[in-house]
Parts: C-alpha cells; structure tokens; sequence
C-alpha cells in the first residue's frame, strides 16, 4: 500500500488538493508556497524514510477557534510535508473503505454533502417519524481510543508500513502556543487530511448498529441525529446508544447536550424542521450571521467602505450557498431589511461629522432645508438608520449599485436550483426565473398595492417594528414562535 501512497499521480493530486487549501504553517514555519523547494532537496530521502517505515512525523501545532457557544475548539495543524503525506494516504485508504460506509453517512465523502443529509429531515417528517434522538459526543475527535481505531483499520489495512505511520501521527504530540509540548495519548487531531477518514472508520460500526435495528438516521462526521415514530422508541433508542458509544467505541456521550425530543425541537447542521415539516434555519445559525454582520461593519476596523461590502457580499453569498434549503422566505425578507439598516448605520457612523453627513446627503439627491435637522441629530446610529431622509438618501437602488448584496435575490437564485425541482419552492417568491438585484416578483408588488389600499394594513406594512439592532421580529404572526429563528 506504500507503493499507492506514493505513486507520482497520487502525490500529485494530494499536493493540488493540499496547494489549494493553502493554510498557516506548522511547527517548522514553512509555507505552502515555500514547499515546493524544499520538496526537491528532500523529496528523495523522505521517501525512502516512508518506505523502510523510518518517517517520523512532526508535532502538530495547536490553535485555538472559537465554537458558536463559546467555547474554543483545539485544532492542529499539522506541517506541509505532513500534510501531503496525510493528504495522499486519505486518497488511497478512502478508495479502500469508502465501499464498506453507510449510505446514512455524509460528511467527508465524495459526492456527498451537508445538504444530503439535512434533507434526510424532511424526508422522516414526511415517513411519519416525528421524534428524534439527537446525540452529543464530548469532544469527540479529542478522546477517540487509538487502540479502537487501529484495531478498526487493521481489518482493511494490511501494510504494517502504513499502519505503523498512521500510529504515529496519532501519538505525534501537539506543541501548545507557550512553546510546550503535550503527548497525545489518545484522539484524532482536528486539521489534518486524514482526520475525517478516521473519524468515519471509528463512527462506521454505529451506522451498521443502526441499519441492523431498521433505524432512520443521518451522520456528518461525528454529528448524528437517529429519526423514530414515537416518544417512547427515541427513549429507547437513546440508552441503547449511550451504552453502545460508550460500551463499544469507547467515546464519551455529552448527557447535558443529547436529547429525545420531537424532531421540531432538534437542530441538526444549522437546520431545523418547522411545524409543517419544512426545512428552517436554526435560531443559532441566524445569531451568528448577524454576529458576523456585526463583525464586519464595525466601524473601527479602519478598512474602506467599499472593502467592507465587498467582504460583506463574500460572507453573505458563502452562508445563502449553504444555508438555501430553508423554506422560510419571510424571514429572509427581514434578514433582508435587517442587512441594509445595518449598512445604513456604517455609513452614518463613517459620516461623522454634521458638514460630512450634509454634504454627502445632499450629494444624494436631499434638499437643503431638509438635511439639516438630521445632520445634527443626537439621535443614535441604529435610530438614524431607520431615518426617513437617510433611508431616502441610501435607499436600496443605491445600496444595490455600491455592491451591498441583496439577500432575497441572492436566496431566491441559490434556492431555486435546490427546491424548485422539487416544487417546494415558498410561496411568494419568483419561481419561474432567476432574479437579479432591483426586480420584484408580481406577487410582491400585488402584496403592495392590496396593503395600501387597506391602509396600511398587510402581510408587509402590518409587521412590528425593530426596537435596535438586537431585535428582529418575526414576520409571519402566523407562524410559530417556538420554532422560530427569529428572537421576538
């Protein structure tokens, strides 16, 4: 298997593969684009080291990233030598196991993604199972038992050579930011190419468990949630795998965080099922992209405006790619509203000065006589952006040509590829053709016309206002505040 490892072709896909995530450096400070020099001096002796089964890998180098409930999550990382050579063996050890894995598995598998299994969400809704069980292993890739994993490659992997390096790299130890360095006597560390192959080696037997009891479920790396009929089966199924995990595979299950609940009250990858069955966006998964919105207009960060749009747009159209199987249109209109009152407010806090913010209103197209009262205005930012004149002056035309995105355009076009076929579409939107920035679909302008002519009393004009810039309400009174993203 060696012989694989380091087939020319094989190396050279793990090395484009490892090029392209670029990454910080390891321990020796050598960067990707550093690399390919020294690869051409060393090249041949580190081969020969990974054939006579010699290679001693280095230690990873330990970073710290900040999770969504504010704890910090360890990462390592390891060296770019190491990564190729980890890069290469996940190439060809994939091909061996990847046969053997679960059709319920989805993360780290080729032709496979997050979206597959969140869908798995709607589907039990629609099979009548409307419980779920939703299990939290503690720190999973930090406590798996090395012995538990080799003896789970031993079955496939039959190059002691291999086997012996990936040992290795399991007990290579972490060098801590103060210079330390610990021993890792147990766990998989997070950042390199060979840790989510690992992970699914380990957590493979608990998906043939679960398809031997019949169970529906869906796996991403070591987040699982397992879809039943009844309050009383996810109770069942609940002890059986807290005593399978922690019996078995010798992992640690979160008490405090698993759960058997009705399947509306359990997130799983940033969704949730709505009470009609429908896919929605997490409370959680809302909080973080305004947090990050935040993060990004802040006004002292010193950049140009134009920069912060333009990083702006990069996050905005990252997170709707991913975050488009939710049917909840309204609530993209407010995020929507939310948004541009958000880059409103950046570019009062940017005109500072009254004659700043004058001569720039008036530049905008606002008569004289009307600036002045909202130049000088002791008013706050989030109130002022919400200002009749300023919401006149930066109106959406305008924002659009700066290049702010446009949530619901950008959301409609992402999901109509994936809801659409489906014919799941939410109503209210533009189903039949891509949008692009400035147009409104029939339905909205309608919606429009009856609320004005009922005085002001309709699914738009009708909603409750903003109290700041911590409050978005929902916009559907209709829907239920239980399982809404959206804090009231």
């Amino acid at each position: 298997m060696m012989e694989q490892i380091l087939d020319r072709e094989n190396l050279a896909q793990a090395w484009k593969r490892v090029k392209a995530n670029k990454g910080a450096p390891g321990i020796d400070g050598m960067t990707v684009d550093a690399f390919p020099a020294f690869c051409r001096e060393h090249w041949e002796r580190i081969s020969q080291a990974l054939m006579k089964g010699t290679y001693r890998p280095a230690s990873v180098r330990r970073v710290w990233l900040p999770k969504p409930d504010g704890t910090m999550r360890p990462l390592g990382v390891p060296t770019v030598l190491d990564r190729l050579i980890q890069q290469a063996m996940a190439q060809v050890l994939g091909r061996l196991f990847e046969g053997d894995f679960s059709a319920h598995s989805y993360g780290f598998r080729p032709g496979r993604s997050a979206h597959q299994a969140v869908a798995e969400l709607e589907l039990c809704w629609k099979a009548r199972r409307r419980y779920a069980v939703d299990c939290d292993l503690k720190s999973f890739f930090d406590t798996v038992n090395h012995d538990h994993l080799m003896e789970a490659l031993r079955k496939k992997v039959k190059c002691p050579r291999t086997l012996g390096l990936i040992r290795r790299y399991l007990t290579a130890g972490v060098v801590l930011p103060d210079g330390t360095r610990d021993a890792t006597l147990q766990g998989v560390p997070q950042g390199g190419p060979l840790s989510p192959l690992l992970a699914n080696i380990v957590l493979d037997p608990l998906d043939k468990e679960l398809e031997a009891r019949g169970h529906r479920f869906a796996r991403y790396a070591d987040d699982f949630i397992v879809m039943v009929k009844s309050a009383r089966a996810a109770q069942r199924v609940m002890a059986s795998l807290i005593r399978f995990c922690e019996g078995r595979l010798k992992l640690v299950v979160n008490r405090a965080k698993s759960q058997a609940a009705p399947l509306q009250s359990c997130a799983f990858l940033g969704y949730q099922v709505g009470k009609r069955g429908k896919l929605m966006w997490t409370f959680e998964a809302v909080h973080r992209f305004k947090q990050r919105v935040r993060d990004i207009t802040r006004r002292n960060r010193g950049h140009r405006v134009q920069d912060v749009i333009g990083e702006l747009r990069r996050y905005v159209i990252g997170w709707l790619n991913y975050f488009k199987l939710s049917h909840t249109y309204t609530v993209v209109l407010e995020l929507d509203r939310w948004l541009r009152r958000r880059v409103r407010l950046y570019y009062w806090k940017q005109w500072k000065q009254p004659r700043t913010r004058r001569r720039n209103l008036i530049s905008l197209g606002i008569a004289p006589d009307r600036v002045k009262l909202a130049s000088r205005s002791r008013k706050g930012y989030w109130r002022m952006s919400q200002n009749s004149i300023v919401r006149t002056a930066l109106n959406n035309h305008w924002l659009n040509e700066q290049g702010v995105p446009d949530i619901r355009v950008t959301w409609i076009n992402v999901a109509l590829a994936a809801l659409a076929p489906s014919g799941s579409l939410p109503a209210g939107c533009l189903a039949g053709a891509r949008l692009t920035t400035g147009q409104v679909p029939a339905s909205d302008r309608n919606r429009r016309i009856r609320t004005r002519m009922s005085g002001g009393v309709g699914p738009v004009a009708g909603l409750s206002q903003s109290r700041g810039p911590d409050s978005l309400p929902l916009l559907s009174r209709a829907s239920d505040p239980r399982h809404s993203p959206i804090p009231s």
